[in-house]
Parts: C-alpha cells; sequence; structure tokens
C-alpha cells in the first residue's frame, strides 16, 4: 500500500468510542469536508443532521438495526438529499452525491483522529420512514446514510480490500 494514500487505507469502520464528546470545530470541519464532495453539475443536494442530544442518538439506534454503536457515540450525523435540488431531480444522482459526501466525512473523521462508521438508510422503507417520522423531515428530503462518530475506543490496522479478479483491464475478461 503506498504509504501517501494512509488517510484511505486506515480509514476503518469504528464502533466503539470513548465518552469524550466531539467538539464543534470538528463538527464544523466534518460538514465543510463532505461539503467539499463532487456533485453532479454542482447542484451540491446533500443536508446534514447533526445529533447531539443522547435522546435522539438512542432513538436513532432503534431505527437502524446495525445502529447499536449510537448508543455510546456523542455524535451521529444523518446525511439526506434533497430531490428538488437533485440534477434533474434525479434519485440516481442524489444518491451518488450523498454517497461522495458520506465518503468525505468518513475520511475526514479518520484523518482528525476520530471514528466513525457508515450506517446504511436508503433504501429501506422502515429506515427512511423511521428517521423521517422521528426528524420530522420535509417530503422532499430523503434519508440517505446516518454517520456515528466519536473518539475511537478501538484501532484497527490499515488494509485494501483489492483482490486481482476485481480488476479488468481493456476488457471484460
Amino acid at each position: 500500500m503506498n504509504p501517501k494514500l494512509e488517510p484511505i487505507f486506515g480509514r476503518r469502520s469504528i464502533r466503539r468510542y470513548t465518552s469524550q464528546p466531539v467538539d464543534e470545530e470538528d463538527i464544523q470541519s466534518l460538514l465543510e469536508a463532505a461539503a467539499a464532495a463532487p456533485s453532479a453539475r454542482g447542484c451540491y443536494p446533500a443536508r446534514f443532521l447533526v445529533i447531539t442530544e443522547r435522546s435522539l442518538l438512542n432513538s436513532l439506534a432503534e431505527i437502524l438495526p446495525y445502529g447499536s454503536m449510537l448508543k455510546e457515540a456523542p455524535l451521529g450525523i444523518i446525511v439526506c438529499g434533497n430531490i428538488e435540488a437533485a440534477h434533474a431531480q434525479s434519485l440516481s444522482y442524489m444518491l451518488q452525491d450523498c454517497s461522495a459526501s458520506i465518503e468525505n466525512m468518513l475520511l475526514a473523521a479518520h484523518i482528525l483522529g476520530l471514528g466513525a462508521v457508515w450506517l446504511g438508510v436508503h433504501p429501506r422503507k422502515e429506515r427512511i420512514e423511521g428517521i423521517k417520522n422521528l426528524f420530522k423531515l420535509p417530503e422532499s428530503i430523503l434519508p440517505v446514510g446516518a454517520i456515528s462518530i466519536g473518539h475511537p475506543a478501538e484501532k484497527k490496522e490499515s488494509r485494501t480490500m483489492l483482490k486481482p479478479e476485481q480488476i479488468h483491464r481493456n476488457q471484460w475478461l
């Protein structure tokens, strides 16, 4: 692995956190990193719901079947898309744009010394509806993914998951 790419290889899903809160400067940096992601035709439909209230983090954990770490996390961010702001009001473009924002946020968290894990929301109807109801989202706002964030209480080794069978050159052989 190229050591220059350590921030990418070192980013791992962290599900255990200390009780230390994430400071406002780091939250702002995470949001700025997410907003720096590419977006189809420069439309930037991603919207961010920042959650620090314990009762809401616990409720979100109940909606997301693999989100139990939110009960320990000091911070959760739900990345939503505004379908009206997406290029051609396309769900596909909106999902791609929000996914790029999520990945930027995950990388930024790692670089800042935080731990984070991406929790899938879209396309699971029960998760979408649960979040829409809990947080009173407008009709045009679709939750795409949630991120659990905190100071890591676990360490994982850097890695790549690339396998030779994933690579095709010039033709699909």
